[in-house]
């Protein structure tokens, strides 16, 4: 896996010419917090970057349950009996298979990589809450590419972690607009009303840097991302009315 380092944060990223798919290691004062597990051919990877920045993970951190970001888990998990394993209260259950709405939830299905029932043996040890902290981490509720898709904002250095939040392979895109060169975050998105109401409460955080699933870091995102946005929004509007 391709490693890239900004301040305290780790992309670790595979297949990067072909389809990338990114975790995250942010570093802590004497550990490191993944951010999600990429595919489950990762592990090793993912362990030797982080004996090469020579800290213990002690967390592993899940956007959303998706099996490109939740892949390695159950390898890590084996490896690193004591890490702590967390991910949205809501989305545990598609951690588990279950894919379905709650009574309040927007009647569209959710799509994606979602596993079959207790194909996954690791079980989440903390479940998520909008607010919660993880390390310098602030968990950020922001559904729409699942129902309890999060995002973490780095309080140091208001670096954003954002799961499929965003997409900037293809173009910098919000959760659910099509980018033909790169496509499949928008064909994985549950809502794509409810992802657009998430970028906009990403955006007001001002984060200085943007880092996704798919695609680069990118530095100073708040333009780019206000204006994926305004292209979801007139997209959006122009679906509903």
């Amino acid at each position: 896996m391709k490693m890239t380092r900004h301040e305290q944060v780790y992309q670790l990223t595979y297949l990067p010419n072909v389809f990338p798919v990114n975790c995250y290691l942010v570093e802590e004062e004497k550990s490191l917090t993944l951010i999600d597990a990429a595919l489950p051919n990762n592990a090793a990877a993912i362990l030797k970057a982080a004996e090469q920045i020579g800290k213990p993970i002690t967390r592993i951190v899940l956007t959303h349950a998706h099996s490109d970001h939740i892949g390695a888990l159950d390898a890590l998990k084996k490896q690193l009996p004591d890490v702590t394993v967390y991910i949205s209260a809501r989305d545990s259950r598609l951690l588990n298979g279950d894919r379905s709405l709650d009574p309040n939830e927007a009647n569209t299905p959710i799509r994606g990589g979602v596993p079959k029932p207790d194909k996954i043996v690791t079980r989440p040890d903390v479940l998520l809450q909008d607010g919660d902290r993880v390390g310098s981490l602030l968990a950020v509720l922001t559904p729409g590419h699942t129902p309890g898709s999060m995002s973490f904002l780095d309080s140091r250095s208001h670096a954003l972690i954002a799961g499929d939040a965003f997409q900037i392979r293809g173009g910098i895109a919000v959760s659910g607009q099509m980018k033909p060169w790169f496509p499949f975050p928008a064909m994985a998105t549950w809502n794509s009303i409810e992802a657009l109401r998430s970028a906009m409460k990403l955006l007001k955080l001002k984060p200085t840097l943007l880092a996704v699933g798919h695609g680069e870091m990118l530095a100073n995102p708040e333009a780019a991302m206000e204006q994926a946005i305004m292209a979801a929004s007139r997209k959006l509007d122009a679906v509903i009315h």
